[in-house]
This record gives C-alpha cells, sequence and structure tokens, in this order.
C-alpha cells in the first residue's frame, strides 16, 4: 500500500526504503526506451522547428549540456535546449540569468519544450521519464542522508508533489521537491508514473511562470523551506549591506 505524501513542512531525518520490484528493476526500463524512442520519432518535426529557432534566438550550441548527479551518484551529461544568450558584461562574466533569457526561452520554459532534449537521456539510459529532477553538483556534499536517497533511482524528467494543485516558487520549496522524490522512490510503481505523466501534462497546458523567471533561490542545505525567491534574497542582502554602510 502507498505511504501517503507529507503534507506539513516538517524536516524529516529518517532514512527511506526505496521500493524494489521486477516494474522497478526491469519493466520501467523498457518503457523508457519505447516511450522515448517514440517521442523522439513523433516530435522530430517540433524538434527541428526548436533547433531552428535556437540558432536564431541563441545560436550554436542549441543544447545546454550541464553535468549531474544520476542513479548512484554517477555524473552524466545531461541535456536541455538553451532558453538563454551567452551575453556577456564588460569584464567577460555572463550576465544575470534574468538579463540573458530570451522571449522565445520564457515560451521553452513556460511550455517545458526545453525538456525535450531530455528525452534522448531518457534513451540512453542516463535518465528516467519519471523520477527525481537531477540537480546541481554543487548540491551532492549539502544532502543529509534522508536526500541522499533520491539518488537511488535513475533522475527523471519530472518527479511532483501529487497534493500540489497551484504549484508556485513559493509552495515548491526543497523540502517539498526532496520529500516528493522520496516519497516516490519509495512507492514507484506503474501507477504512480502514470499519474505523474499526467500532472505532467497538466502543468504543461496551464500557464506557470515558476520556471519561466528562472528565480529560484539555491539550495544551500539549510534553507529547506525557504519560500523566498532569488530576487527577494538579493534585495534583503542589498538592504543589509545599505544599513551597514550608515
Amino acid at each position: 500500500m502507498e505511504k501517503s505524501i507529507i503534507h506539513e513542512p516538517e524536516i524529516r531525518t529518517d532514512i527511506p526504503t526505496p521500493k524494489d520490484t521486477i516494474y522497478s528493476r526491469y519493466i520501467k526500463r523498457g518503457l523508457d526506451i519505447f516511450l522515448s524512442g517514440m517521442a523522439i520519432l513523433v516530435l522530430s518535426p517540433i524538434l527541428l522547428v526548436i533547433v531552428i529557432f535556437e540558432l536564431i534566438y541563441h545560436g550554436r550550441p542549441v543544447f545546454y549540456i550541464d553535468k549531474r548527479p544520476g542513479k548512484d551518484g554517477k555524473i552524466f551529461n545531461m541535456y536541455k535546449f538553451r532558453s538563454m544568450t551567452n551575453e556577456r558584461d564588460e569584464n567577460g562574466k555572463l550576465l544575470h540569468p534574468s538579463k540573458r533569457i530570451t522571449t522565445f526561452g520564457r515560451i521553452l520554459r513556460r511550455t517545458s519544450l526545453d525538456e525535450l532534449a531530455g528525452l534522448f537521456n531518457v534513451f540512453n539510459g542516463t535518465m528516467s521519464v519519471i523520477g527525481p529532477r537531477p540537480l546541481m553538483m554543487d548540491y551532492l556534499p549539502l544532502y543529509n542522508e534522508r536526500h541522499k536517497y533520491r539518488h537511488s533511482v535513475r533522475p527523471g524528467l519530472a518527479c511532483w508533489n501529487l497534493n500540489t494543485k497551484n504549484l508556485t516558487s513559493a509552495s515548491w520549496t526543497w523540502n517539498t521537491q526532496f520529500e516528493s522524490d522520496i516519497y516516490y522512490i519509495e512507492n514507484v510503481s506503474l501507477w504512480l508514473d502514470i499519474k505523474m505523466v499526467l500532472k505532467t501534462i497538466k502543468i504543461i497546458f496551464t500557464k506557470n511562470e515558476m520556471r519561466a523567471n528562472s528565480n529560484r533561490i539555491k539550495f544551500n542545505g539549510h534553507n529547506l523551506n525557504d519560500t523566498r525567491t532569488r530576487q527577494q534574497l538579493m534585495e534583503e542582502e542589498q538592504k543589509l549591506l545599505n544599513s551597514q554602510a550608515h
């Protein structure tokens, strides 16, 4: 019987028990190969159009490639379609993401079309359709022992909190995300994957600025329930500096 999802922002430290079944070991990977292969073929016209617009708005390369930790912490190259330019300041430093994201990039993020490049990760076995999102390498030493278990399965294109109806940056804290990941690894099943896919489709066709704004606060190991955005944090830090200066 599936365990219920955590509703309260409780920070848990107990060690999870990943579910080990025939589905999680064999069937899930077979479905990933079949679904990603079919999706690449069926969506090839859309992929081609995205590539053309990538060249127009962002130039080469069309893919954003980043090193991310996968199953058992093994590092892999994660693919996304680029949503930002490589504009730099006079010192050669990349401008803030809010300055580099383009109109086309916002459309890609709002509709999650930038994630279609991840189908190649699913097909080659470094990712799954459904599973914990692969996060930044910098976060690896910051996880507690419970959160490290999010790497006990292949990372995925999506892994939602099924009890969250309105997904916003305020509701999607790091604690919510990590507990959703733990819930998934403890309850992985065909039916749960279907529900996750349906939730993903619903989110794609619902206007959501959370990803489009690229304004999420970075994880530092202590801000699990922090609902502030990156912009709010920068403003607070600036106010503190101004007050110290006076």
